[in-house]
């Protein structure tokens, strides 16, 4: 067997769990079979094929069979395991969407003007926001799905405030290029509180991006979020 195969993977796991990493383990392939959803015979294949490949040891006892994973078959788990988590647990250092500009509800000129914004935008971007969001609509599912999960990486915090009248909500930004570098000091938003869905990127920046760009509702944009530049 010059590799191992995922119906092996899963073999060795169901062992592991069981407890053979250090003691022979007495189970018949039915049962093994059940605990993997795999056939009695193809059991009795992956066994073969692995104590054949040195990642096994087995012993009969009666109509069962003692199971042990040797020292092979279990480094190979642990480093199969190592590079899942490495993988799992990686960021990109940049998100790429695309979309077209459209008119917004006309909330983030609002917003971007109440001082409890203001002065966190100032603070922790470097800038005060041109007032108003740029706002774009994905047009392709794989950015709808990718503006989904933005929120889950690390972001620069904007807190929610009152204002002894009402309350208004947290906002994560994400630092952004517009157009290939056209506009270099943008910032993606996730709002915690929004009347869109993830549909739609709502963007901003020291000035106007439809000056600074000569982009217009319609027009196709680019916009790369920088989850590198995080602190």
């Amino acid at each position: 067997m010059p590799e191992i195969k995922l119906q092996h993977i899963l073999t060795i796991v169901e062992l592991l769990s069981k407890g053979a990493r250090h003691n022979f383990v007495e189970i018949t392939t039915t049962e093994l079979g059940k605990s993997i959803g795999r056939s009695q015979q193809a059991v009795s294949k992956h066994l073969l094929d692995l104590e054949n490949s040195g990642y096994i040891e087995r012993v009969k006892k009666g109509q069962k069979f003692a199971v042990k994973v040797t020292d092979k078959g279990y480094s190979e788990i642990r480093g199969l395991f190592s590079s899942l988590r490495a993988a799992l647990e990686s960021a990109p250092a940049a998100i790429d969407f695309e979309g077209r500009v459209v008119s917004g509800m006309g909330e983030g000129a609002y917003y971007m003007s109440l001082e409890g914004y203001r002065k966190q935008f100032k603070e922790k971007l470097g800038y005060e926001p041109y007032a108003g969001t740029l706002n774009v609509r994905l047009t392709d599912q794989i950015f709808m799905n990718a503006r989904r999960e933005l929120g889950k990486h690390p972001s620069i915090f904007i807190s929610g405030f009152s204002d002894g009248t009402r309350t208004y909500g947290w906002v994560k930004c994400y630092k952004a290029l517009i157009n290939d570098g056209a506009v270099d000091s943008a910032a993606v938003l996730v709002l915690e509180r929004t009347h869109y869905d993830d549909s739609m990127l709502e963007v901003i920046a020291p000035a106007s991006i439809k000056n600074a760009t000569g982009i217009k509702n319609g027009d196709r944009i680019k916009v790369q979020v920088q989850l590198g530049q995080m602190p």
